[in-house]
Order: C-alpha cells, then structure tokens, then sequence
C-alpha cells in the first residue's frame, strides 16, 4: 500500500515522502498514528500544491537574499565605541551590536545567530564579517570601527 508520510518515520523515510508500507503496518500503525496518509489521488495532489508552494517560498527567499546582499556589499557600516587611548575597545563587539546596526543604517532585519565574527573584534579600524543569508549565499559586510 502507498502511503505519504506526514512526519519522519525511523527506517522508512521522511516528512512528505511516497513510500510502500505493507498493508497491515500502513492500516493498523501509520494511518491510525496520523504518521502517514493513503496515497490517493486527492492526496497525491494537495502533497504536489504544497511542494510546489515551497519551492516558490523558497525561491523568493533565494531572490530577497541576493538583493540584502548587493545592498550590503555596496556599503560600509561605522559603528561608534569607547576605547582606550592606544585603540583597544572596552569590551568586543558583538554580533547583537552588528545586527541592530545593520537595522538601523540599510533597513534589513539580520539575524545575529547568521553573522560569523573570524576573531573577536577588540580594537579600533576596519574589519570584515560574513552574514549567511541563506544556503549559500553569504554577504561580505565592511565594518569600521571608531572611538567615540
């Protein structure tokens, strides 16, 4: 019997897949469970919409982030810290501090769990930072630091 399952299932595959289960596992296990539904055409259908729905969803995404990116990388962001007189900054600037920054200055909400800070940045002048947009698309964002 085909079935398409609604969650993953350990040995028989994942959320959204078309798989043959025995007939008996599938009426008295998956079915009952809500793990998977019958194959039928009904179903085959509403499973193809929502595929397709996905992928738009995501292309949309895909062309969102390619359009932050080229804004981003046109760009230099300053960001204004105190620091000592031979241009160590008290304390490291932080991720959190970049994403409101980049809020503020280019109107893009990034998250701070999606900017990659190589080596703490702990001094005065220009540094740059990776912000990973989406699957493989990553911005090259300038940053320059200044004393206040």
């Amino acid at each position: 019997m085909k079935v398409i399952l609604q969650t993953d299932v350990k040995g028989m595959g994942k959320r959204g897949d078309i798989v043959n289960a025995s007939d008996g596992h599938a009426r008295n296990y998956l079915i009952p469970k809500k793990l998977a539904i019958p194959a039928d055409k009904q179903n085959l259908n509403e499973l193809s919409a929502k595929k397709s729905s996905e992928a738009h969803k995501k292309e949309l995404e895909k062309e969102q982030a390619i359009k932050i990116k080229e804004k981003i990388e046109k760009k230099l962001l300053t960001l204004k810290t105190k620091a000592g007189e031979n241009g160590k900054t008290f304390g490291s600037i932080t991720s959190k501090e970049i994403s409101e920054s980049i809020e503020k200055e280019f109107g893009e909400k990034i998250d701070k769990k999606k900017i990659i800070i190589q080596s703490p940045i702990k001094a005065v002048g220009g540094y740059t930072v990776d912000l990973k947009l989406f699957e493989g698309i990553t911005a090259k964002l300038k940053i320059n630091i200044i004393a206040e």
